[in-house]
């Protein structure tokens, strides 16, 4: 008998084995499976959770729609306020109440109802002639007659700079900022368009002095991973982290949310956690040479001149509201023609 029991007992315990080494998660993603890699398998070695991803280039909020109550995602992962927003407001969230989430997440930079978590920050910061004599700059500065067939820039469309445009919409209302596309518009050097790493490329080449990009490009450029070319080019530049008057720094962000029918909801309110642990953002910052959500986390020394970013403390769901109106105005002023 006690040897039927000592049986049992072993039993149950490999199966609990079994089971929690079977502990899994699906996550959804737009970003790219090379960017966040690093940081699932360390999160699986730490956990003993397997990721299985699904990398979707687009159309996210469509597929989880279709699938409807039957979809197997557990988290959703994109990049753009407006697309974390835009979850939510599709109803394919779903709220968590997590303390590690709010002590590590500033709180302009998640949900207000946990529908949605920020992860890692971007800035639109200003790419410069080397030679300029320039230390500080501000958004409102792109539009000065000063800088009239000086500036490049890419598409008013282009969802970094509509987020802009929403920002400076929501700092000086909709005329204004009519008002302050079409003098950055007058100001340009050439054509609005291409990329960011464009901009500084086009600054060596003496098209344009000045132009605003996103700084994770800068420590791409800066590490060699867009070839030695790139590198080159961000030689011929220095980087200003500029302002709103009265105002910080505009950031857009990576984020995350549980999706609504979400089959393995503790597991994936535990990828979130880990994601915002100091090892996990120490991760992003040295993986993607983004800005950490979490404070006292530093920069990859590789763009450790953008150390002292000073955020805009704008509800981010505020400028995601103002989306529709910054690419109307864009369409309005001709800002791509």
């Amino acid at each position: 008998m006690r040897v039927g029991l000592s049986g049992l007992i072993g039993a149950l315990l490999a199966a609990q084995a079994m089971a929690a080494s079977a502990e899994e998660l699906n996550l959804y993603t737009t970003r790219e499976p090379n960017l966040i890699e690093p940081l699932l398998a360390s999160f699986t070695e730490s956990t003993g959770v397997k990721v299985n991803t699904i990398f979707l280039k687009d159309g996210m909020a469509e597929r989880v729609e279709q699938e409807g109550a039957a979809s197997p995602a557990d988290v959703l992962m994109t990049v753009d306020i407006g697309n974390l927003v835009d979850l939510a407001d599709r109803g394919l969230t779903q709220p968590v109440q997590s303390e590690a989430l709010s002590a590590a997440i500033p709180e302009n930079l998640r949900d207000k109802d946990g529908n949605w978590f920020a992860l890692s920050q971007r800035a639109r910061v200003l790419y410069a002639n080397k030679d300029l004599d320039l230390t500080s700059f501000t958004y409102e500065d792109l539009a000065k007659p000063e800088w009239k067939g000086k500036v490049c820039i890419r598409s008013g469309q282009h969802p970094y700079n509509v987020a802009l445009t929403a920002s400076y919409i929501v700092h000086h209302g909709e005329e204004a900022a009519k008002t302050w596309l079409e003098g950055v518009k007058a100001n340009l050097a050439r054509k609005a368009g291409g990329g960011d790493r464009d901009v500084a490329r086009d600054i060596m080449g003496g098209i344009c002095e000045i132009g605003i990009a996103n700084s994770y490009y800068v420590g791409l450029m800066r590490s060699g991973a867009g070839g030695p070319e790139q590198e080159e080019w961000v030689k011929a530049i220095k980087v200003i982290l500029p302002t709103f008057e009265n105002g910080g720094t505009q950031v857009n962000v990576s984020g995350a949310a549980v999706a609504k029918h979400a089959p393995n909801r503790d597991q994936a309110v535990k990828l979130l956690e880990y994601l915002v642990s100091d090892d996990a953002q120490k991760l992003y910052a040295e993986a993607n040479f983004e800005y950490p959500v979490k404070a006292g986390v530093a920069v990859s020394p590789v763009i450790e001149d953008l150390a002292g970013l000073k955020a805009d403390g704008t509800d981010l769901t505020e400028i995601a509201r103002q989306r529709k109106a910054a690419s109307e105005l864009a369409e309005a002023v001709g800002f791509d023609n």
